[in-house]
């Protein structure tokens, strides 16, 4: 397995059909080769071992419960071949197991949500960026996190903008990037940045996935309340 983008193999869980053949297609035309398109967790492990792809994309919900074997298959892979990069693309947040996907090392680490994807080119530019060892995770799945996360009081702490901000993180927006969502300069985002982490106890030095790394480790996996 290599994080290169040239000549990517992917595998493909997904248990709709159509959404399954659909992004075989577009992998396809984004010259992304995919060795093996399937449709529950066991599948995908089994496939994963024959192929030993550089980028699994996974849903969350698969047989035979349709709850959250597609995230724990994930969760596994991701302990089995660190090197693999991983694209949860989902309707849903499954939060514990989110959080203990995000929780490690996130080069290689994407989260996003079916519904929030509008764009074919940048979707595909995203995947493209993490099987090359960047990270991408949709605001909407950090602010579930957030929520069920055992440090209230501080993230509470957060101004709104210092959320947006942190959202954006994560998202692996770099400070122009996010400068730019938030229509402010980039002096303002690198003062909003150095806040956030000071009020969550983190270190800010690192390059940018780096960032996202430590505000998903301080979470950790979800608590159960």
């Amino acid at each position: 397995m290599s994080n290169a983008v040239e000549s990517l193999r992917a595998v493909v869980a997904d248990d709709s059909v159509l959404l399954r053949d659909g992004l075989v297609r577009l992998l396809a035309e984004a010259d992304i080769e995919v060795a093996e398109a399937v449709g529950d967790a066991d599948a995908l492990i089994t496939a994963v071992e024959a192929h030993l792809p550089d980028l699994a994309i996974v849903d969350v919900r698969m047989p035979p419960t349709h709850t959250d074997e597609g995230i724990r298959a994930a969760v596994e892979l991701r302990s089995r071949f660190p090197d693999m990069a991983i694209v949860v693309l989902s309707q849903y947040v499954e939060e514990r197991y989110a959080a203990e996907l995000l929780a490690g090392d996130t080069a290689g680490i994407g989260y996003l949500l079916k519904d929030r994807v509008v764009d074919v080119t940048d979707f595909l530019a995203t995947v493209k960026r993490v099987a090359a060892g960047g990270s991408a995770v949709d605001s909407q799945v950090v602010s579930q996190i957030l929520k069920r996360s055992r440090h209230r009081a501080e993230l509470e702490s957060l101004t709104p903008r210092e959320r947006e901000v942190l959202g954006s993180l994560a998202e692996g927006l770099s400070n122009r990037g996010i400068a730019e969502r938030l229509v402010i300069s980039q002096g303002a985002v690198e003062k909003h940045i150095s806040n956030v982490f000071t009020k969550l106890g983190l270190d800010s030095e690192g390059r940018a996935h780096r960032r996202v790394l430590a505000v998903l480790t301080y979470l950790g996996p979800a608590s159960g309340t």
